[in-house]
C-alpha cells in the first residue's frame, strides 16, 4: 500500500510528521484517531485529527496535499453514518424527523389504501 508523510498540527502531536496509508483514491483518511494508553491502566484517551488541505494550486484551486488538525471536540459527530451533526443528510429527509413506519392518522387520514373508504377485495 502507498503511504504519504503527513504533518500534524495542534494537540499533543503538533509538529510531528507521520507516514499515513492512502486509500484507493490516493487520499489519506478524513479522520485519524490515535489511542493513547492511560498511565493508571484505565481506558485509553483517543486523540482525533481531521484532514484539511495543506495548500491550493493557483490556477485550478486543487489541494496540493493534506495535513491533520487537532479536533478539540473529540468524537462528537464522528463518522458519516452516525446520524449526528456530521452524519449523512438525504435530500428526501426533513430536518428533525425520524423514519417511522406508522401511518399518520392525526390529520384525519385513514390507514386504508382504498380511496374514499370503498370496499376492496382484500376487505372480505
Amino acid at each position: 500500500m502507498k503511504s504519504q508523510d503527513t504533518p500534524f498540527e495542534g494537540g499533543p502531536m503538533d509538529g510531528r510528521v507521520l507516514p499515513v496509508l492512502l486509500g484507493p483514491t490516493g487520499h489519506p483518511p478524513k479522520t485519524y484517531r490515535i489511542p493513547v494508553p492511560d498511565a493508571a491502566g484505565g481506558p485509553p484517551t483517543v486523540l482525533v485529527y481531521r484532514r484539511v488541505p495543506r495548500g491550493h494550486s493557483r490556477k485550478l484551486g486543487l489541494p496540493q496535499g493534506w495535513k491533520y488538525e487537532f479536533a478539540t471536540e473529540g468524537d462528537k459527530g464522528a463518522g458519516r453514518w452516525s446520524g449526528g451533526p456530521g452524519g449523512l443528510k438525504w435530500p428526501w429527509s426533513k430536518p428533525g424527523t425520524t423514519s417511522d413506519a406508522t401511518p399518520d392518522t392525526t390529520s384525519g387520514a385513514t390507514p386504508d389504501a382504498t380511496p374514499g373508504g370503498r370496499r376492496d377485495d382484500a376487505d372480505e
